[in-house]
């Protein structure tokens, strides 16, 4: 039986499809790993990992959010302007051109350069307001941040200035979700040791935070006054040994609906380059309007399968820019798994559920040698969102 899917976008029959009783239950799972006290910042950069950074994020304040990471100001701003007023932090310094924007829209960036904490500072005096701004301290990843050993000093160097306050200190785990790791313990113990440094100097760090979506989870000694979570909240695991630790359920399915199906003659090609042939005659081949620039990588060609009518069918040709084809079994052939013909307009489940059968993100990402967060962001890129 086919699945049961929304009306299909008006423009377009490819879409991504959200669940919000996911992301729901997701961020209430997160909420209740935490102790009382303690904060959820709920990651929604890269549009929250293509599920939609403003719908979802309505949703996780309703369930347990207190915080929002994002990883540039644009990002920040609209948020502010679907109408979420916890803290957003930028997630990476801006350019010190963007104080006013950061300014004008109660953002609190990422902050490592003097020029950049001291400029934030004028323009927020100028309108006599205080911008708070996040410490990062680069701990072992060598990504962003300043080193443990320059922090007392950076805090010093800005800290006489009334127009900001430091608001946090952080860093971010390279390594979190590898057993006793000795880079993520080294990492931890540097961290942990600046912060009893500046409270043993006066300076206040402001929140603590430094557990991503798997230290979250294996690591609860880390969560101190704040996590930050983003994987997680959209169903999916950062590795494997964090599935027993959380239920979560995966928010996002990728669905289209059959536009064209031919039974080609035996030894007719598909695609670009004829990268396939039929090897017999009574073979469906199926268009769905999805491809590469949708997320559908095209070194999936002939590799991956989608699910329609609850059957596994197996993917053909190479993917074009915006159109696939997949091939069904007519009359019960070996080269196919048993299966029925397929019509214009049903349902093809590219990423999801379908009856019995599931392809998820982390069997995609396995094919295209990669991980699921990238599967998701691209292929939020440009299909429409459906909401269900």
């Amino acid at each position: 039986m086919s699945v049961d899917a929304p009306a299909s976008p008006e423009t377009r029959w490819a879409w991504v499809e959200v669940s919000r009783s996911a992301i729901r239950h997701n961020t209430r799972a997160f909420r209740g790993v935490l102790e009382r006290g303690q904060k959820l910042m709920a990651v929604v950069k890269a549009d929250a990992y293509g599920h939609g950074a403003a719908q979802c994020a309505r949703i996780m304040a309703a369930n347990g959010a207190d915080y929002f990471g994002v990883a540039t100001v644009d990002e920040g701003i609209g948020l502010r302007q679907a109408g979420i007023d916890r803290p957003i932090v930028i997630l990476a310094e801006p350019p010190i051109d963007s104080v006013g924007l950061i300014v004008d829209f109660d953002l609190e960036p990422s902050a490592y350069h003097e020029d950049f904490v001291l400029a934030l500072g004028e323009e927020a005096a100028s309108r006599d307001v205080v911008a708070r701004y996040h410490v990062p301290v680069d701990t072992g990843m060598t990504r962003i941040g300043l080193p443990p050993a320059e922090v007392v000093e950076f805090r010093r160097a800005v800290g006489w200035h009334r127009g900001v306050s430091c608001a946090g200190t952080f860093t971010h785990f390279a390594t979190a979700e590898v057993p006793r790791d000795w880079d993520f313990e080294l990492q931890v113990k540097r961290f942990s040791d600046l912060i009893y440094t500046l409270e043993a100097e006066g300076i206040d760090p402001g929140l603590v935070h430094c557990d991503n979506t798997a230290a979250t989870l294996l690591h609860p000694e880390t969560h101190f006054d704040m996590v930050r979570v983003g994987l997680g909240l959209y169903g999916l695991y950062p590795a494997s040994n964090c599935e027993s630790l959380v239920d979560l359920r995966p928010a996002m399915s990728v669905r289209a609906r059959i536009t064209r199906v031919v039974e080609p003659p035996t030894g007719a090609g598909v695609s670009y380059g004829l990268t396939y042939r039929l090897s017999r005659a009574n073979v469906q081949i199926a268009t769905i309007p999805l491809g590469y620039a949708d997320g559908y990588a095209r070194t999936l060609s002939n590799r991956v399968e989608v699910l329609v009518d609850g059957m596994r069918c197996r993917q053909v040709g190479n993917i074009c820019m915006d159109q696939c084809m997949f091939a069904v079994e007519v009359n019960g052939a070996r080269e196919f798994r048993k299966s029925h013909p397929v019509r214009e307009g049903q349902v093809v489940t590219i990423m999801g559920a379908d009856g019995d059968y599931e392809i998820s993100a982390d069997e995609l990402a396995r094919l295209r040698g990669t991980i699921s967060y990238e599967v998701c962001c691209d292929f939020g890129l440009r299909l429409e969102k459906v909401y269900v």
